[in-house]
């Protein structure tokens, strides 16, 4: 749950650590054809691993080990030192770095020069590798996003979020406008609406007093009809039914079929029954996140991004903080080996010079 009284500077570094732990807990698995709900909860019952309550342990079994991406050595308990570098996370700071260098009145070209100047190109995939490729070869928004671009709803966008959040604390519109200036260079329709949605997610969640009202108050920045908002808005009712986690998910899993465990609608219906179900407890809402599959790295990371956000860093379990180590591996240029704590302090000062009416209504 949302605390009163913890200190906007120890929320958005919980929002740094979660969106950081979630994508590293989610990795070793990511690849929603393969690693399912169910085949997920195998492994974990195969660990002796069941509930999860810390990042995954190594595979029991060859098998397992195979199926896992090759970068699970340095992503499982016992083996962390520090974060692996992933997109998640490198887009986090490319968002940092944009604030920093063009302020909030940045334009959606000025987000395209900075992914050529900062980005390479063998680091992005899907929707952004596409825009990438069309911005070198010249074009310009919004046609970056819709030319030979087959992933425009993907979650890319939603993704590249968080930090719009972060720096407009209490101000949810604010957010979604600033994401979406910046989702428009990759993605069109429900790919855009989930990079909003999240953006005015994490807002919500520096005063909302439960997840489910930072979720609803989310809903509130995106068109209603939305198949992104309808989805929404269908796990919301099962939740209330009182239907388990599971059933909510396959439920869900059944109504989104066809689309792609890479395409934004369905996973955000995983992120939102993670977020539900784990009602605020940050352990239990990024375990039940990455379990949920799909895009785990991606949705653990938003997921934990929330949960920090709500807790503060000071009421993150120490698993899953200590081994970060307070170090961040990117491929953004001049970003590799970056402390966590200070890309945080960077996020608050950003957010202090630009929504100083939202932030006298926060704890220091």
């Amino acid at each position: 749950m949302s605390s009163p009284g913890q200190g906007f500077s120890d929320r958005v570094l919980g929002g740094w650590l979660g969106r950081i732990a979630g994508n590293m807990l989610g990795k070793p698995v990511e690849r929603g054809d393969l690693w399912t709900q169910e085949r997920i909860d195998g492994y974990l019952r195969r660990a002796a691993a069941l509930p999860l309550t810390d990042y995954l342990p190594e595979p029991a079994d060859e098998r397992d080990a195979l199926a896992l991406r090759p970068e699970w050595r340095q992503c499982v308990r016992g083996r962390i030192h520090g974060s692996c570098r992933d997109d998640d996370v490198d887009y986090a700071i490319l968002g940092l770095h944009l604030l920093e260098t063009h302020g909030f009145g940045f334009s959606t070209e000025q987000v395209g020069a900075l992914w050529l100047q900062r980005l390479p190109y063998l680091q992005t995939f899907t929707a952004e590798r596409a825009a990438y490729r069309n911005l070198v070869n010249g074009l310009k928004p919004p046609l970056t996003a819709t030319y030979d671009n087959p992933y425009q709803e993907w979650i890319g966008a939603l993704i590249r979020a968080d930090v719009f959040g972060w720096t407009s604390p209490a101000a949810p519109r604010r957010a979604a406008a600033l994401a979406r200036r910046d989702a428009v260079l990759s993605h069109s329709g429900n790919g855009v609406y989930g990079a909003m949605w999240a953006a005015a997610l994490i807002s919500a969640a520096f005063t909302a007093p439960t997840v489910r009202q930072a979720v609803d108050t989310a809903l509130t920045v995106i068109p209603a009809s939305c198949r992104l908002a309808r989805t929404v808005r269908r796990v919301v009712s099962l939740y209330e039914t009182r239907l388990s986690w599971e059933d909510t998910l396959a439920t869900v899993s059944g109504e989104t079929s066809g689309l792609g465990w890479i395409h934004t609608v369905p996973n955000v219906a995983v992120l939102t029954a993670g977020l539900l179900y784990g009602d605020g407890d940050f352990t239990r809402t990024i375990a039940l996140t990455v379990r949920g599959g799909l895009d785990t790295d991606s949705n653990g990371a938003t997921a934990g991004s929330v949960a920090g956000v709500m807790t503060g860093a000071t009421a993150v379990p120490d698993q899953w903080q200590a081994p970060l180590e307070d170090t961040v591996r990117s491929a953004v240029f001049g970003f590799d080996g970056a402390r966590i704590s200070d890309l945080a302090e960077r996020t608050v000062r950003l957010a202090r010079t630009s929504t100083e009416s939202a932030l006298a209504t926060l704890p220091v």
